[in-house]
């Protein structure tokens, strides 16, 4: 038995991992996660089996998968060293609006 959870990441500045083919830009992403039930436990626990990160649709080009959404499997441990980097970068200050 297999299950998959969803969350949302955001990150500030743009980003790279290994996999990416490019950096990414900052913004909101969503992160996918498969397990699978670990058997013969007296109890019920669940293995990580793979982890991916959904990436927006590039816009360019007028190819049939312009615009779709590409998933791309990624190690979650450098993702949340990602995450912790981005944390880190002092968020910028917009102007006030008069």
């Amino acid at each position: 038995m297999t299950r998959t959870s969803t969350m949302t990441v955001r990150f500030a500045e743009p980003f790279t991992l290994t996999g990416l083919e490019r950096e990414q830009p900052a913004g909101t992403y969503t992160v996918e996660t498969d397990e699978e039930l670990v058997p013969s436990l007296s109890f019920t626990a669940y293995r990580r089996t793979a982890t991916w990160l959904r990436l927006p649709g590039q816009r360019e080009g007028a190819g049939p998968a312009a615009g779709h959404s590409e998933v791309v499997a990624i190690d979650p441990v450098e993702l949340d060293a990602a995450l912790a980097r981005d944390a880190r970068y002092p968020k910028q200050q917009k102007p006030a609006s008069f």
